[in-house]
C-alpha cells in the first residue's frame, strides 16, 4: 500500500449530522504530523513544536548595524528625512545673533541614581533637579551617555569621544547637548563618574551621590544648533541639538576605561542635511 506524507496539519474537524428533531456535532482539532495511506487511514501522528522566530536587535556592525536600523525597528523613524547625527560646517551654518546662552539649571545637589551597561554605552541615569529652559518649558536631565568616537563632526573633524545629555519635557520632547571631548588633561569630573565603573553589559550599579553637571561643560559655551533625531532606535526626530563648539579634556587613561567597555565605534554615521538649516552663535 503506497503511503503519502501530507506533512504538517493545522485544522479544526467538524462532522455535524442533522435531522428534523436533532442535531449532533462532533469537533477534532490535530495539531500535529499526519502520515495516511491513500485510503486516508492515519497510520502515525509525530507531535511538531512550533520553533519562533528570534527578533534582531540593533547594534552598530553588520547586519544588524545602522544601516539595517530601519530594517529591523519596524515602527520606528530610523528612515526619516531629519535624522541625526550630521556633519557640521562651520562656514556654511547662519550666524544667529538671537541665540542666547542656554538657560541651564544644574545643581550640586542633584543624584546621579545609578550607572547603566546597556550594551550600546555607558549611561548614568539622574534623579529629578538638573534642567534647562527651551522655549518656555522645562527640559529635565535624564540621563547621560557616552560615544567614542563623537557622532556629529565639525568640519569633518570627529572627536575621540562625545558626551550625550539627554534632557526630556513634560510632552516626552527632547533636547540634546553634545559635549566633544578630546585627549589632554585629567578630568576630575570623569574620575568621579569612572570610580563606579567597570560594569559588566546589562548591569547596572547604584550610585546615589551629587554629581555637579556643570563640571563637564566646556568653558565657552558657544554652539551650533539645529532639529534632529536621537541617534539611536527608534530614531525619534523633532529632537533639538546643542552641539558645543568647544571640547572639554579628559586624559588618555580615562578615555581608555570607557572605550574599553563599550562596543568599538559605537558612533552611527552622518545623516543627510537636507534643507535644514545649522544656526550658530556669534
Amino acid at each position: 500500500m503506497k503511503k503519502i506524507i501530507l506533512g504538517i496539519v493545522a485544522f479544526t474537524l467538524i462532522v455535524s449530522c442533522k435531522n428534523e428533531k436533532k442535531q449532533n456535532i462532533q469537533e477534532v482539532e490535530i495539531t500535529d504530523t499526519v502520515l495516511a495511506d491513500n485510503e486516508g487511514d492515519v497510520i502515525e501522528i509525530e507531535e511538531v513544536t512550533p520553533v519562533k522566530e528570534k527578533k534582531m536587535h540593533w547594534s552598530y556592525e553588520g547586519e544588524s548595524g545602522p544601516e539595517h536600523w530601519s530594517e529591523i525597528e519596524k515602527n520606528s523613524d530610523c528612515d526619516g528625512k531629519y535624522q541625526s547625527p550630521i556633519n557640521i560646517i562651520d562656514v556654511n551654518a547662519k550666524t544667529d545673533i538671537e541665540l542666547k546662552a542656554l538657560d541651564i539649571h544644574y545643581s550640586t545637589k542633584t543624584q546621579i541614581h545609578d550607572v547603566v551597561n546597556n550594551g550600546h554605552s555607558i549611561q548614568y541615569n539622574f534623579e529629578e533637579g538638573d534642567y534647562i529652559m527651551f522655549k518656555g518649558m522645562r527640559y529635565d536631565v535624564k540621563q547621560i551617555h557616552f560615544h567614542e568616537s563623537s557622532e556629529h563632526t565639525i568640519d569633518g573633524v570627529r572627536y575621540p569621544m562625545v558626551i550625550h545629555m539627554v534632557h526630556m519635557n513634560k510632552n516626552k520632547e527632547f533636547v540634546v547637548i553634545a559635549i566633544m571631548v578630546k585627549e589632554g588633561s585629567n578630568s576630575a569630573p570623569f574620575d568621579f563618574l569612572e570610580k563606579y565603573l567597570p560594569i559588566h553589559k546589562g548591569e547596572s550599579k547604584s550610585i546615589k551621590k551629587p554629581f555637579d553637571l556643570n563640571k563637564n561643560l566646556p568653558n565657552n559655551r558657544g554652539y551650533y544648533t539645529y532639529t534632529g533625531s536621537l541617534t539611536t532606535p527608534p530614531c525619534t526626530e523633532g529632537v533639538h541639538w546643542f552641539i558645543f563648539k568647544d571640547p572639554i579634556t579628559v586624559s588618555l587613561e580615562q578615555l581608555k576605561v570607557l572605550q574599553r567597555l563599550m562596543p568599538h565605534n559605537n558612533y552611527r554615521n552622518e545623516q543627510p542635511l537636507n534643507d535644514r538649516i545649522i544656526r550658530k552663535t556669534k
